[in-house]
């Protein structure tokens, strides 16, 4: 089995991903990058069996697809309901009540191949963007061990009877989830902030040609230095 595996550098779930694929298969070829990176030549130039994209940064040209004799692959962090950029995002926003991962067949347009298998979990209360994230990829590594595994043990790949939901979301959608406009209630207000804040992914607000970024209580308690 020849397999090229595409994922995302410096991501410990990604490595534990790609050193199963090695336990796995013998003739495996890497290539993990960040958002704006090009994706190397080996990969644009790459033959063979199994392509495996795993919170890959890099949308796969569909030359690249036809040229893996047995799958495409790719682990997409959300389910059916959530193709494309910021599906995490849209799920919290839209008061989502459960959510998931999805493996599906890669096809030329992101996140419209067909579907493989889909795990669900439910969203919490409690859940903000950084803890669904965080059950989110745990969820995606547990299907890429099954799915993996299966291969690995010669069964051949499920198939879901499920299908995406809608076209999927762009990262315009995404900007303007993030932005709040000074006539908003504070429902909606909340719903934003709940969506989009992590790390330094703030929503914002512009008022007479300024921009304020959120900034979450905790943050606000902290001391200043003096």
């Amino acid at each position: 089995m020849k397999v090229l595996f595409l994922g995302k550098a410096g991501d410990a779930r990604c490595g534990r991903a790609l050193d199963l694929c090695r336990r796995a298969w013998t003739q495996v070829d890497a290539c993990l990058g960040d958002w704006g990176d090009p994706l190397p030549r080996r990969a644009r130039e790459w033959r063979g069996d199994l392509l495996l994209s795993y919170l890959s940064r890099w949308v796969v040209p569909g030359d690249l697809l036809a040229r893996a004799r047995m799958a495409a692959l790719n682990f997409h962090p959300a389910p059916p309901e959530y193709p494309g950029t910021g599906c995490i995002n849209f799920a919290l926003y839209e008061a989502a009540t459960r959510f998931g991962v999805t493996c599906h067949h890669m096809a030329a347009q992101v996140d419209s191949g067909a579907l493989v298998a889909v795990r669900r979990f439910p969203v919490l209360p409690g859940d903000d963007l950084g803890s669904l994230l965080e059950r989110s990829h745990d969820q995606l590594l547990a299907l890429f061990q099954e799915i993996v595994g299966g291969l690995a043990d010669g069964r051949p790949l499920p198939a879901s009877a499920e299908r995406w939901r809608r076209p999927p979301f762009t990262r315009r959608q995404l900007d303007a989830l993030a932005r709040i406009e000074p006539d908003m209630d504070a429902a909606e207000i909340a719903r934003r902030i709940r969506a989009t804040t992590f790390g330094r992914w703030r929503p914002w607000v512009e008022i007479h040609g300024f921009r304020f970024e959120y900034r979450p209580p905790a943050e606000e308690a902290r001391p200043t230095p003096p």
